[in-house]
């Protein structure tokens, strides 16, 4: 399918045809008002700067070309300009693919951005070269490719003291012992476990697993220590606003 961006030449040759006959003022009118109608305005500044503004010139430039052409010319021409000052919008608004944004800052002890605080990190976005909009204070800038324009939140993790891998090794190798669950802060169950040889063994085997796939967390609610960019396990739940796709009888 053709892009709204993407005119062909044969419909740019029509459109030079019909504007430029007998009565191509009207037409013109019609043509515009279809035009500017049919196309939203993030979406005209490319299309009719390449169409109207070319078929509009042609009619001007014609003998027959009169002020009430003339007049439908610029009323355009101010629809464009206006399409291409709200192009120049914050610079927050900007697509995927104009602007990059930098890798947080990861702190060696927690594996977690630097500036964390209430599960969330911000970083520094760079806008791409040639890129124009307007920063927080409302001025607007044409970037290079090396300034920051804006920040974005990234997700982060609560952490204590607690590794993952410290209390998956003491699980698989002592847990039998009860060191796992002393470690994680269960003191009753660490102790139940020590005097029941991990439950004959049935209990050792289940929080290793459980300590495995991180259903069994620190007491204190916090999240493990996981390395930043190691494997993660993201725990999908369902909620009322799970979208469930109807199911369509046959």
């Amino acid at each position: 399918m053709q892009s709204s961006f993407q005119i062909s030449e044969a419909y740019r040759n029509r459109c030079l045809e019909i504007l430029g006959g007998r009565g191509g003022g009207s037409r013109f009118f019609v043509f515009s008002f279809f035009f500017f109608s049919h196309f939203p305005p993030s979406q005209a500044q490319k299309a009719a700067l390449r169409v109207v503004t070319e078929a509009a010139m042609a009619r001007l430039l014609c003998l027959r070309c009169g002020s009430w052409t003339m007049f439908l010319f610029f009323l355009c021409r101010r629809r464009v300009w206006a399409a291409e000052e709200a192009a120049a919008d914050s610079c927050h608004n900007l697509r995927p693919g104009q602007y990059l944004c930098k890798e947080p800052e990861i702190d060696d002890g927690t594996q977690e951005p630097e500036n964390c605080q209430d599960a969330i990190a911000w970083v520094d976005c760079l806008p791409a070269p040639n890129v124009t909009c307007r920063l927080s204070n409302g001025t607007e800038f044409r970037f290079s490719g090396e300034e920051v324009g804006f920040r974005r939140s990234v997700p982060c993790r609560n952490v204590s003291a607690y590794s993952y891998k410290v209390a998956v090794a003491l699980s698989l190798f002592l847990g039998w012992l009860g060191a796992d669950r002393f470690y994680l802060g269960y003191p009753a169950l660490g102790v139940l476990k020590f005097c029941t040889v991990g439950f004959c063994g049935v209990g050792t085997l289940v929080d290793f697993v459980l300590i495995a796939v991180q259903m069994v967390g620190p007491s204190d609610g916090s999240d493990y220590i996981v390395d930043y960019y190691g494997a993660r396990l993201h725990r999908l739940s369902v909620t009322e606003r799970t979208y469930r796709k109807p199911h369509l009888s046959p």
